[in-house]
C-alpha cells in the first residue's frame, strides 16, 4: 500500500488488537482470518495497539515480546505488509497527540457511560487511572487519524465506535469538514467463539485461566489437551442449542473452520460421544493453525524482514496520520512549526 492511499478510490478500514496476552481462536475465527478478505477490497490500517495496553500494568520485555509476536502473527495469518499498512500504535506520536487534542472535545459524561470503563474498573480496582478512562479517546484518534471509512465491530466494541463518531461530528460541526465519520463493518462470517471453561463467556486473551481459550501458538497436543478438559453437558448428545452451550460452541468453532454448515456438522457428528467429538473439533483446529504457525516459525527466523516492515510501516502510517493532525491543528489554532 502507498502513503498516498487516500487519494485512492478504495474505501479505508482501521483495526488493531493489544499485544496484552496470547491471539487466541476467538480473535483469530471472529476478526483476523476475515482481515486477510479484505486487503483487496479496502485500505486496510492493522495496529498493534500497545499505547490501548498500558492502561493494565505490564511486564515491559514481555509486552516489547508479545508486540512484535502479535505483528508476526498478522502476517503469517494472511496479512500482506505490501498490502496493508501493519504497525505499533507507539511508533506513530500523532495517536497521543491528536488523543490529547480529542480529549478537549469529549465531555466527561460521554466517557462515565462507557460500559467497558465499568467492567475494567471493576477487574483492577486497584489501578483505576485516567488513562483506563480516557481510553475511548486514544481509539477515537486511531480511527480518526487515518481518515477511516470502516471499523470492523463487535458489540462489545460498538460504543467506542459511536463515541468516535461523536467526537468527529462535533469537531467538524465547530471546525468545518475535518474527519471521515466512520461507520461499522460487520462481517458477515466469524463466530462469536466462547470461552472453553465458561461457553457463556467470550473466549478472552487475558484470562487467567489457559485451559479457556486456544492460542494460536498452542501445539497439537496442547489443543487436544484443552478440548477435553473443555466444558460440556450431561446429554451426551451433539445438538446445536443454547442449552448446550460447550457443545454449541465446538460446533461454532469447527463449522467457522470448515465453512460446514451447523446442520451438516450436526448430522456428521450425531453418532458420536463427547470424547471423539472433541477430538474431531481439535484436529480441524490443528489443521488450521498449522500453515500459520509454520509461516510464524519462519518470520521469527528474519529479524531483518521482520525489523524492516516494522520501519517501513511505522513511516507510512506517520506519513498519514500527521496530514491529518496538521490540518486539525491549523484549525483548532495551533502555531505551525517553522523550519
Amino acid at each position: 500500500m502507498t502513503a498516498d492511499m487516500q487519494t485512492e478510490k478504495k474505501k479505508v478500514i482501521f483495526s488493531g488488537m493489544q499485544p496484552s496476552g496470547n491471539i487466541t481462536l476467538g480473535n483469530y475465527l471472529g476478526a483476523l482470518k476475515n482481515w486477510t478478505k479484505l486487503q483487496d477490497e479496502y485500505n486496510c490500517l492493522f495496529c498493534i495497539v500497545d499505547l490501548h495496553a498500558l492502561t493494565v500494568r505490564q511486564n515491559p520485555a514481555e509486552l516489547r515480546k508479545r508486540a512484535r509476536e502479535v505483528l508476526m502473527q498478522y502476517i503469517a495469518a494472511g496479512l500482506d505488509p505490501e498490502k496493508n499498512i501493519i504497525y505499533y500504535q507507539s511508533h506513530v506520536p500523532a495517536h497521543a497527540e491528536l488523543a490529547w487534542i480529542l480529549n478537549c472535545f469529549t465531555y466527561m459524561g460521554e466517557l462515565n457511560r462507557m460500559t467497558q470503563f465499568k467492567e475494567k474498573s471493576q477487574k483492577h480496582k486497584d489501578n483505576i487511572n485516567a488513562g483506563l478512562f480516557t481510553y475511548p479517546v486514544l481509539m477515537a484518534a486511531d480511527i480518526l487519524l487515518y481518515q477511516a471509512d470502516l471499523v470492523p465491530v463487535g458489540n462489545d466494541q460498538s460504543q467506542h465506535l459511536e463515541i468516535t463518531r461523536d467526537i468527529a461530528i462535533r469537531f467538524n460541526n465547530l471546525y468545518g469538514d475535518t474527519f471521515t465519520v466512520p461507520e461499522g463493518y460487520f462481517p458477515k462470517v466469524g463466530a462469536r467463539i466462547m470461552s472453553l471453561q465458561e461457553p457463556t463467556k467470550k473466549m478472552s486473551k487475558s484470562d487467567e485461566n489457559e485451559n479457556a481459550y486456544i492460542a494460536l501458538l498452542d501445539s497439537p497436543d496442547t489443543i487436544v489437551r484443552k478440548l477435553k478438559r473443555a466444558v460440556t453437558d450431561s446429554e451426551a448428545k451433539i445438538q446445536y442449542t443454547d442449552k448446550q452451550p460447550g457443545i454449541k460452541n465446538l460446533l461454532d468453532i469447527y463449522c467457522s473452520i470448515t465453512e460446514e454448515s451447523v446442520e451438516e456438522a450436526v448430522d456428521r457428528f450425531s453418532s458420536l460421544g463427547y470424547g471423539e467429538f472433541k477430538l474431531k473439533v481439535a484436529e480441524a483446529i490443528i489443521e488450521e493453525l498449522r500453515p500459520l504457525q509454520n509461516r510464524f516459525y519462519e518470520l521469527e527466523k528474519d529479524k531483518a524482514y521482520i525489523d524492516g516492515i516494522i520501519k517501513t510501516n511505522a513511516e507510512k502510517a506517520s506519513y498519514i496520520a500527521n496530514r491529518t493532525l496538521r490540518k486539525v491543528q491549523k484549525k483548532i489554532g495551533l502555531p505551525p512549526i517553522v523550519k
